[in-house]
């Protein structure tokens, strides 16, 4: 069992570690945390790529754990993806990576923890990670989770670390597919992060003025999305620009080629009002079999662009360098209050610490009253032609 934190002017070890997911600019969370931690006179200590520091120190030459000075921190790169790297994508209640996979570490963890008399444990994890430090903490463990997502899909908070890093860049990238279809009149289909919630490819497509935005909420009707970009498209204006969640649901009326190699299934008549219509899932890359879909219906020449990956990359922006501030010292105040269990949630204009068991399991998708949705559609901005109280909800329940 981890020991009890309690009044912040006693001296405290506290661990950091981060979870599965790159994105830039960990280290000024890392930063924030260590140099607020270092106000109080506490020490922390980094645990290499996640969980892995404790159950394979052998690994590594300093251990897996390492103490981290608010000296070392406070000249770190913070465009750099995090010093400590991250955890693979395995669960520790569950590791299958081993020769007689399935077996439950979580032990493991908590008796290393123990053993360094590590007082409690600062995570900066996403929707897998909650959960997975919700039941660690169910067990004993002293936590406090800090939300990174560039899909901005965690509950309870505004602004997920990494999301407007990530929104920054894709809105650079739109503007320079836009450029390129203009020159080359044609349409471009261009595909966004966002395989459970649309924020980063609504916003950016707002940003960017796009045709279309298909989202995950919203299932869009192939018809009708050829129709409006075919009325949009003019000699004046020979191009267009549709945004594509990587997670979205296309449906239109089967034609009678039989050669597309996609996947149909049916959708169910009360969603559509037509028996007739049927949902098409991409069977690979969403933009590619969604541009050859454009293609034949409209008869215009399209081209397929992915730049999801690359939004994982670069520089941070100014607001998630303070952001990652926020939540690394947040974190720390959080301890020092004496909470446990909780998550760091920016909810502007404060930060607040929101119990991981509002958190978990659940996903904040766009809901049908969202602002950015009101406002896109007054833009002219295509989504789909389904009822929005009947497809979208908000922080939906993962099946």
């Amino acid at each position: 069992m981890i020991k009890h934190v309690g009044h912040g002017g006693i001296h405290r070890r506290i661990a950091i570690n981060v979870g599965a997911g790159y994105l830039p600019g960990i280290n000024t969370i890392i930063t924030g945390t260590s140099q607020a931690a270092g106000q109080l006179g506490w020490e922390i200590f980094e645990i290499r790529d996640g969980f892995e520091g404790l159950l394979q120190p052998d690994r590594y030459p300093d251990g897996g754990l390492l103490t981290l000075s608010p000296q070392l921190a406070a000249i770190q790169d913070p465009s750099e993806g995090g010093t400590l790297g991250q955890a693979p994508r395995v669960d520790p209640f569950h590791d299958t990576t081993l020769i007689n996979g399935g077996v439950d570490r979580s032990d493991e963890i908590l008796k290393r923890l123990k053993d360094e008399n590590i007082d409690a444990l600062i995570s900066v994890v996403g929707n897998q990670g909650m959960n997975i430090l919700y039941k660690l903490h169910r067990k004993g463990l002293h936590t406090i989770c800090i939300p990174k997502s560039i899909e901005n899909d965690i509950p309870s908070t505004s602004v997920s670390f990494g999301f407007n890093s990530a929104l920054s860049f894709t809105i650079e990238m739109l503007g320079r597919a836009r450029q390129a279809a203009r020159s080359a009149r044609k349409i471009a289909v261009v595909e966004v992060i966002g395989e459970q919630a649309g924020w980063l490819a609504l916003q950016a497509g707002i940003a960017i003025s796009a045709d279309a935005v298909l989202l995950p909420e919203i299932p869009c009707n192939l018809n009708m999305l050829a129709s409006r970009l075919d009325e949009k498209i003019s000699p004046k204006r020979p191009y267009g620009l549709v945004i594509v969640a990587e997670g979205v649901k296309l449906f239109k009326k089967p034609y009678e080629d039989k050669s597309v190699s996609t996947r149909i299934v049916s959708l169910p008549p009360e969603a559509t009002g037509e028996a007739t219509e049927q949902v098409m899932i991409p069977s690979e890359k969403t933009a590619e079999t969604l541009a050859g879909e454009l293609q034949l219906l409209i008869d215009r020449e399209t081209y397929p662009l992915v730049v999801g990956p690359w939004a994982r990359g670069g520089t941070p922006t100014a607001v998630d360098l303070q952001l990652g501030m926020a939540y690394g010292a947040g974190a720390i105040q959080a301890l020092k209050a004496s909470k446990n269990g909780v998550m760091v949630a920016f909810v502007p204009p404060e930060i607040q610490y929101v119990p991981l068991e509002e958190v978990i399991n659940k996903v904040r998708s766009v809901s049908a009253n969202s602002e950015f949705l009101k406002i896109a559609g007054s833009l002219g901005i295509y989504f789909g032609n389904f009822s929005s109280k009947k497809t979208l909800q908000s922080e939906e329940v993962k099946k």
